[in-house]
């Protein structure tokens, strides 16, 4: 039984994966039975700060052990990759603020929608990089399409205008599903499912709540922004479990960071900018040192700009909105949830 702990599972000892899932869960655990078994309780400003500093120094000090384990190169590696992913998390975070609110999600409530989102997003980012980790490990020059997409997608971000992005609430994917599911037209506490009479065929089945259906767009949106994330550590490193770790540790903070940043969420009008110059970076530095071989650009040259340009771009919003009152995204009048009754 103790050997099949240190056969390699790509790349790694299972006992490295096994540890790091128990972390996780425990922390999981640790979140959402202790520190939050109030239910009604509102996380403010302050308290997500706290939490966005815990999971961060944790997510730090899980580097500082793969530094020491691994060596160097994979420390520098697991850092880049994490300050690069919670950067890009940043984007996803104000995406997550118009579908709660959009679906009249009480505050109290959203924190249960956002831990249950977290772990589906586990699952689904293990699943995208066991992908991006086989298809890199076949064909190595996937990178250099990994590169192109990540350069792509920062222009895009840079060029977009705000009024091309248009409005997740009416996209197709989001009337399909209100026509197809049963989705009730108020909240139910916070249950994510209830049984109730089917008007079209008198029967009581199984309906979603609004907080179910925020539950189903909140990972839609992961999934989306995974597309740009996933390419990006990549870009950083080919190291599976480093690519692993880092990820979810940037996602562990994301529900944290989410109740500060919604809190001011027109304060950061220039961080799609820096976003888009970051992506377009770590693209660049794939073609440039990885495709041609011209430049060898080292780890820590990409962490020290990932920082530069993501500080300069949070310095510059803040200078640019200063003498406004941070107010919380708009909650806007709860869009009617139609369902296929």
């Amino acid at each position: 039984m103790m050997d099949f702990l240190f056969v390699l599972w790509l790349g790694k000892p299972i006992w490295m994966w096994l540890g790091f899932h128990v972390l996780i869960v425990g922390l999981l655990a640790f979140d959402l039975g202790l520190l939050h078994r109030d239910k009604e309780h509102e996380i403010g400003v302050k308290e997500s700060l706290l939490l966005t500093a815990f999971y961060f120094g944790l997510g730090l000090a899980f580097g500082g052990w793969v530094w020491w384990y691994f060596g160097p190169q994979a420390g520098q590696e697991y850092v880049t990759g994490l300050v690069v992913e919670k950067s890009l998390s940043m984007d996803n975070v104000f995406v997550i603020a118009v579908i709660l609110s959009a679906l009249g999600i009480p505050r109290a409530a959203q924190h249960r929608v956002l831990v249950w989102g977290i772990l589906a997003a586990v699952l689904l980012r293990g699943l995208m990089i066991g992908l991006g980790a086989a298809l890199v490990h076949q064909a190595h020059w996937v990178l250099s399409l990994f590169a192109a997409f990540l350069i792509y997608a920062g222009l895009k971000m840079l060029f977009a205008k705000e009024e091309d992005e248009g409005d997740i609430r009416d996209s197709a994917v989001v009337r399909f599903l209100r026509r197809a599911l049963r989705i009730t037209p108020e909240l139910h506490g916070q249950r994510f499912l209830v049984r109730k009479t089917d008007p079209k065929t008198g029967k009581v089945a199984l309906w979603l709540t609004p907080m179910a259906f925020a539950l189903v767009l909140v990972n839609g949106a992961d999934v989306i922004f995974a597309v740009d994330s996933v390419p990006a550590i990549f870009a950083i490193t080919t190291d599976t479990f480093v690519v692993y770790t880092s990820n979810i540790f940037a996602i562990l903070g994301l529900r944290a960071l989410y109740f500060a940043l919604a809190a001011m969420v027109d304060r950061f009008a220039y961080l799609k900018t820096a976003l888009a110059f970051i992506l377009i970076f770590i693209g660049t530095k794939i073609v440039v040192a990885d495709t041609f071989g011209l430049v060898h650009v080292p780890t820590w040259v990409s962490l020290v700009v990932t920082v530069v340009v993501l500080i300069a771009g949070i310095l510059y919003s803040l200078w640019r909105t200063r003498g406004e009152a941070p107010h919380a995204a708009p909650v806007e009048p709860r869009a009617e949830i139609r369902s296929r009754a």
